[in-house]
């Protein structure tokens, strides 16, 4: 059986759709994950809507993957098929016939509390067995990610450029490497992160990175992880925080605080309107404060 032509795919969906890179990383898994399939089973291509519903079977009940991992694998495999059927109508796609629904459990977000963010941001003064610099630039990028609510990778993937001259907005790319403007809205950070920016830039060129490692390089999102995993041991923070929590804060807060629901969608760079209706759902707090405003027992007996 001849190899699928996976690296074509990721190439057309690298410079033609402007995939971003972790997703193109999730394609290429999941199209190796059905090659390995198809070896083992022996299937030959091109395959059938029965070659299709036996990789469904194998990835629930051998793998046990779980059901968003089942659906993305499908759907990555659905777009690999159609691309190929659109440049060879010799092979069409397997899964012109194919009906298959994932039932996917709705899981809310978990932010991280408004007490646990004091103590975070409260521990920025507190001596530490990290170097004070190390410390100081971890508070000031969890301090961007409450107020932008941005995705790690795109506050990693800034440069100096990237952030306007007094700070107060930064251009992001995010998925797709759309590109959108975020702001920095609180005059004491902008204040901290202009001061960062003058001295990163008396050290890089304007297409440096914003943010580096210990060794001089553009500080990677998954030593970003590790940083927050030690400052969740030190102050004994559990579930320990994550750069996606605080994105997750981020959002609440806002509409927590009343902020309009299309204003947090821009903020977020989220494609889709649902995608944000999630954080209605987790805002308790905000109900709560609704409530006791409009108070309506008393407005009846007075």
């Amino acid at each position: 059986m001849p190899p699928l032509d996976h690296t074509a795919f990721i190439n057309s969906c690298r410079y033609e759709r402007g995939v971003g890179h972790h997703t193109l990383r999730a394609y290429a898994q999941d199209l190796h994950t059905f090659a390995r399939f198809t070896k083992d089973h022996q299937l030959a291509d091109p395959f059938a809507k029965d070659d299709i519903l036996a990789y469904h079977r194998h990835l629930h009940d051998v793998l046990d993957a779980k059901p968003a991992t089942i659906e993305r694998r499908l759907v990555t495999l659905k777009s690999y098929f159609a691309w190929r059927a659109d440049r060879n109508s010799a092979l069409p796609s397997p899964f012109a016939d194919v009906h298959i629904s994932v039932r996917i459990p709705r899981r809310l977000p978990r932010p991280v509390d408004r007490d646990t963010l004091k103590i975070v941001l409260q521990s920025e003064s507190e001596p530490t067995p990290a170097p004070p610099e190390d410390q100081n630039v971890t508070i000031l990028m969890i301090k961007l990610l409450i107020v932008t609510g941005l995705r790690i990778s795109e506050l990693t993937n800034l440069t100096i450029r990237d952030v306007s001259t007094d700070t107060s907005q930064m251009i992001v790319r995010g998925k797709g490497n759309k590109e959108r403007i975020v702001f920095v809205p609180n005059e004491k950070l902008q204040e901290a992160f202009r001061q960062y920016c003058v001295n990163r830039a008396k050290h890089g060129s304007l297409k440096s990175p914003l943010f580096l490692n210990a060794i001089g390089r553009r500080l990677r999102s998954q030593t970003f992880r590790k940083r927050l995993r030690v400052l969740s041991d030190r102050l004994g923070i559990a579930p320990h925080l994550t750069p996606h929590r605080f994105r997750h804060s981020a959002a609440t807060l806002l509409i927590e605080e009343g902020t309009d629901i299309r204003m947090v969608q821009a903020l977020l760079g989220h494609a889709n309107l649902r995608t944000t209706e999630i954080y209605v759902r987790v805002s308790n707090h905000a109900l709560r404060r609704a409530l006791e405003r409009a108070d309506i027992l008393s407005t009846l007996e007075h």
